[in-house]
């Protein structure tokens, strides 16, 4: 593991050991994965923490469950984060970070949009890119057109 990522898995537990169990590098980025059900308050700890952006919000379709993940960034502690929570495919809802980070108002209707997760929560979650009278999701696995190839699950 690179210094920097020692040094910020050795800060964040200082800072919060509740997170620091969390805390793993996956293909050399620091990287969070954090149950569903405390998505809202570990995001409200990484806040507090100095993570004071919010630079990315999307989804992974794996064949069991989807996978949010958010880049978070402290200019604080000079660090980019990664943090992830698996969303139940049966009832893919989340809770909405825009409490947290107003910036993910669009990137939250994005994924509402293309993959079909519904965030508790967010002010205004609507189509982005699609009508209103779209049917489907097109980023899914088992989005199915005649005019789309089909995702394979490998990926």
């Amino acid at each position: 593991m690179s210094d920097h990522l020692e040094e910020l898995r050795e800060r964040i537990s200082e800072l919060d050991p509740t997170i620091y169990p969390l805390f793993s590098i996956e293909f050399g980025d620091a990287v969070i994965a954090v149950p569903l059900d405390d998505l809202l308050v570990t995001m409200h700890r990484l806040r507090e923490l100095g993570f004071d952006r919010l630079g990315m919000v999307t989804a992974v379709d794996r064949p069991e469950f989807f996978v949010l993940v958010y880049r978070l960034h402290s200019r604080a502690l000079s660090a980019g984060l990664f943090v992830k929570a698996k969303v139940h495919k049966e009832d893919p809802v989340a809770p909405s970070m825009f409490e947290v980070w107003p910036a993910a108002d669009w990137q939250e209707r994005e994924v509402f949009d293309l993959f079909g997760i519904d965030f508790e929560g967010h002010p205004d979650l609507k189509r982005i890119f699609l009508p209103d009278e779209f049917e489907g999701h097109p980023l899914r696995k088992d989005y199915d057109h005649p005019r789309v190839i089909r995702r394979p699950d490998y990926i």
